[in-house]
């Protein structure tokens, strides 16, 4: 289905990818950590409120 010469340009991008989006995330942390200070509650938030949804339809399908 895909040739040697694609997996391998799929594996370089995926690593060089990774490695940008690591370098571009130390330079943003400082002002993440100053600009999105208690975010993390609204992630969490988000997981209860998909967590509860599931539960409803688990429930109701029984």
């Amino acid at each position: 289905m895909f040739t040697t010469g694609q997996w391998i340009f799929a594996a370089l991008f995926f690593i060089a990818f990774v490695i940008a989006m690591f370098i571009a995330y130390g330079k943003d942390k400082g002002l993440h950590q100053k600009m999105y200070k208690g975010s993390y509650k609204i992630l969490i938030g988000f997981i209860v409120f998909i967590l509860i949804l599931f539960f409803i339809k688990v429930f109701l399908k029984h």
